[in-house]
């Protein structure tokens, strides 16, 4: 699985350095770090007003927070794997 999250300066100014941090810890607690290519990108053009934009496998989901993640990544990584 590919997951890429959007560090261009919107996103950089709305955290994406905690989405980051949270998905690295995420991946490792759930010990599926080695089934997840974890990168950055700049912007993919799909701002959204709140939050960060998250690529996975190509599907970009925009709004991702530090409130949402958890359930982002549950849906979306984790379900996925399964």
């Amino acid at each position: 699985m590919n997951v890429q999250i959007c560090v261009g300066s919107s996103c950089h100014l709305k955290g994406s350095q905690i989405i980051i941090e949270l998905m690295q810890a995420a991946l490792e607690k759930n010990g599926i770090q080695d089934k997840v290519n974890l990168s950055g990108s700049f912007c993919m053009g799909v701002c959204n007003r709140v939050g960060v934009t998250v690529s996975v496998d190509g599907e970009p989901h925009t709004g991702i927070t530090r409130d949402n993640f958890s359930e982002f990544f549950r849906e979306h990584i984790l379900e996925k794997l399964k």
